[in-house]
């Protein structure tokens, strides 16, 4: 069987019983995706966010959680809250650049529309800010988050969203 150069992805709910992976996808894509832009002290702070597994499934489930698979296996997932804030973004970073992430924020950017939101924003990590902006989001304000002790800065990135049925 040859490999593919386009992995093909799938989108799917969040399931409870993903948690344990899911938290397995925040943590490699914090240390190893965010590791030029936040030292390492930051960067455990952050990944500690999931350290409670069961909070962590709770705010998955409180928000609409996509993810993203390959072959059957979840490899990122994304959740929307309160319809227009995109809390989470996550993927594997063997699959990072591949396209997940992409099918992941349109699939919320066409929910949030169908659902009646005007724009989509996010609080992004500077890893993920280029990425964003490829996407159509502009920088609204930089802030400053504490996470366990520890400080992180992020951007509020927003992206005005044609209503749903129009052009």
């Amino acid at each position: 069987m040859m490999a593919r150069a386009h992995p093909s992805f799938a989108l799917r709910p969040f399931l409870i019983e993903d948690t344990p992976l899911l938290t397995e996808i925040f943590r490699a894509s914090i240390e190893e995706l965010a590791a030029e832009d936040y030292s390492e002290a930051a960067r455990q702070a952050w990944a500690s966010s999931a350290d409670d597994e069961e909070a962590f499934a709770r705010r998955l489930s409180d928000q609409l959680t996509l993810i993203a698979t390959m072959n059957g296996s979840p490899v990122g997932f994304a959740s929307l809250a309160n319809n227009e804030t995109i809390d989470l973004l996550y993927v594997l970073p063997a699959v990072a650049g591949q396209g997940a992430g992409t099918m992941l924020v349109g699939a919320l950017e066409k929910l949030a529309a169908a659902r009646g939101a005007s724009r989509l924003k996010a609080d992004v990590s500077d890893t993920a800010q280029d990425f964003f902006a490829r996407h159509g989001f502009e920088a609204q304000q930089r802030n400053t988050v504490r996470r366990g002790g520890e400080w992180l800065t992020n951007t509020t990135m927003e992206k005005k969203l044609a209503k749903a049925g129009a052009p």
